[in-house]
């Protein structure tokens, strides 16, 4: 049986893919145990080139990934190439660890007794990776956990099963051994049935989730149920602070890029801009006059900076919060509501916290401006959210930017840089309703190994019964 994913500018049929059932998990499981037998037993370095032969191969299948994303989720070639770029430099990453997953020598108060912590693969591990990042987020999904000896089953989204089918068959071009690396695709209604039989499943050791906090809240509590552990990256409502001393036109640049690289559809786009009210004024009209010059357009034409939003439930969601906002004293002093995915790039000032979108999650080409008394007062409203994933500070002092930063509630945060930054060595993940646990480098081998406390006694054993 299969299923249809919908082009979501055309509406036509963009994929057809298996709709796997809750019932076909047990036999993926044990598959993927068998890889993991095989691929745990091989040397770091034979894992390292297998992973860097992963990489190429993704490179190789450039043009079919930026089909598969216009397609899919009507993303610009530009944004579809920024993602294989990164995901190629993630396979490379983990393959540079491989001979990185160390242990240590613990001294023992116990004579001639030699003590050890060291790391081991955990076994299966399941990755379930969205359609924002789809080829970024499938790969960072499964290849850390490779590298460190792991077998992988990628749960692909629904809304971009050949994307993420593709990070598959470069997988397999690469040589891992059978059952290693494993894809589900599953139509949408399916599922919750799906991903809950895979994390019950005993064979399966590990889960990382990256999504809305929605839904990794339901993951959380079933991963809890089987006592297993659980890497979440989730939501976000990225703070921007713009203070009094900020670089304007830097400051501008870069908020338009955050807020609007690939249509506000990043976990971490910049979705508040907390300007220091000396400088508001100035900062709002050049921010409006850039977002106005960013123009929206059919993504396989090319020729705009923004392509298409996922679906019609973006649309509504964005035009809500303009509705609420504006009811509420807002301006609208860039773009608008639209009546299509095709969205303009809006930015609404003069927002207050009683309105939707001053705490809400957009995921949409949509920026609130918020006016801070202070510095002191910017800090209160970047930490006024639930979410805690990537923050940034504009100015001109670089101490006090590094101060102000440490205020900060979040995972991530960057001085004179933007929201959206995500390099592979970096040690990626938020705090509070962003999630928890980290990937990215050495930082991501913690969360696919199991530290284990082995002794070897070199001296009679001395024992009071």
């Amino acid at each position: 049986m299969n299923f249809e994913r919908m082009n979501p500018l055309t509406g036509e049929v963009a994929t057809t893919a298996i709709a796997m059932q809750a019932t076909d998990m047990p036999a993926i499981a044990e598959k993927a145990q068998a890889g993991f037998e095989l691929w745990s037993q091989l040397g770091p370095n034979a894992r390292r080139a297998t992973l860097n032969k992963a990489a190429a191969a993704l490179e190789s299948k450039k043009d079919d990934f930026v089909d598969a994303m216009m397609n899919e989720v009507g993303a610009t070639a530009g944004w579809a190439m920024f993602n294989l770029g990164l995901a190629a430099s993630m396979m490379r990453e983990a393959a540079a660890i491989t001979t990185q997953i160390g242990g240590e020598t613990i001294p023992s108060d116990k004579p001639g007794c030699l003590a050890m912590a060291i790391r081991q693969p955990v076994g299966v591990t399941l990755g379930i990776a969205p359609w924002n990042a789809p080829i970024i987020l499938g790969v960072r999904a499964i290849s850390t956990a490779l590298a460190c000896g792991n077998s992988v089953i990628l749960k692909a989204s629904e809304a971009c099963p050949r994307t993420h089918s593709l990070i598959i068959e470069a997988c397999a071009e690469a040589g891992f051994p059978e059952g290693t690396v494993n894809i589900v695709t599953n139509s949408p209604a399916d599922a919750g049935d799906v991903v809950g039989a895979l994390i019950d499943h005993p064979l399966i050791k590990r889960i990382n989730f990256t999504g809305s906090t929605e839904v990794g809240r339901i993951i959380a509590v079933r991963a809890a149920k089987n006592l297993k552990p659980v890497l979440l990256e989730l939501g976000g409502k990225a703070p921007m602070l713009v203070l009094k001393d900020a670089d304007l036109d830097e400051a501008v640049k870069s908020a338009a890029f955050g807020a609007f690289m690939n249509q506000g559809q990043i976990c971490m786009s910049t979705e508040r801009l907390v300007v220091d009210e000396s400088v508001a004024d100035a900062f709002a009209e050049k921010f409006a006059a850039k977002a106005k010059s960013m123009a929206t357009g059919d993504p396989r034409d090319g020729n705009t900076p923004l392509g298409a939003v996922i679906d019609e439930k973006t649309v509504n969601k964005v035009n809500m919060l303009i509705d609420d906002a504006v009811s509420k004293g807002a301006e609208i002093i860039a773009g608008g509501k639209s009546d299509s995915v095709l969205m303009q790039a809006t930015v609404v000032d003069k927002v207050s916290a009683d309105m939707k979108i001053y705490r809400e999650e957009s995921f949409g080409p949509i920026v609130a401006i918020i006016r801070a008394k202070d510095d002191a007062d910017a800090v209160r409203i970047a930490n006024d959210s639930e979410y805690g994933l990537s923050a940034a500070i504009y100015t001109k002092d670089s101490a006090r930017g590094l101060k102000i930063a440490r205020s900060i509630n979040s995972g991530i945060c960057h001085v004179n840089g933007s929201t959206v930054h995500d390099e592979a060595q970096m040690p990626f993940g938020g705090v509070g309703a962003s999630g928890y646990g980290r990937f990215g480098g050495k930082a991501g081998i913690d969360q696919f190994t199991e530290l284990r406390w082995i002794t070897m006694e070199t001296e009679p054993g001395h024992f009071p019964i």
